[in-house]
């Protein structure tokens, strides 16, 4: 299957609902705030970014960046995910790729960062595999990951 079809588009009256009613799996779901709770949080901080992931013109997923630096000197990743229908597939791979470029636009980005459950496997498999590093930095229950960007 191709993933030339995947998009990124900012979250808008025409696919915010949908992107609510976008489930993960049973074992993922302990781990990752309903997409409703991320749009929520977006209209009370201006600086989160939310925005629908598209496969075939179909909203398949959801992620929200932060536009400004925090802990860590980064710009983080606050959630990212494909319903479960569409996992497997390199739709998340493509789309997180995406997303780092958009981040990559940001004034003076060095990192970027991303914070997950050491558990949570599928996570571990995509951030490595985009070249993330674990420099063991944790806050709370969860492990941070940072990508650095080449200026």
């Amino acid at each position: 299957m191709s993933t030339d079809n995947v998009k990124l588009v900012e979250l808008n009256a025409d696919n915010w609902y949908e992107c609510c009613e976008l489930e993960v799996s049973t074992e993922q779901a302990e781990y990752i705030e309903s997409n409703a709770i991320s749009i929520a949080q977006s209209k009370f901080d201006p600086t989160l970014k939310p925005y629908a992931i598209y496969f075939e013109e179909k909203v398949v997923g959801f992620l929200m960046f932060n536009s400004v630096q925090e802990e860590l000197d980064g710009y983080w990743v606050y959630r990212i995910m494909v319903d479960k229908e569409f996992q497997g597939k390199g739709i998340g791979k493509t789309a997180t790729n995406l997303m780092i470029l958009e981040m990559a636009k940001l004034p003076n980005v060095q990192k970027i960062v991303v914070g997950y459950h050491p558990e949570n496997l599928g996570a571990h498999n995509l951030y490595l595999g985009l070249g993330f590093i674990d420099n063991g930095d944790r806050f709370g229950k969860e492990m941070a990951v940072t990508k650095y960007i080449n200026q």
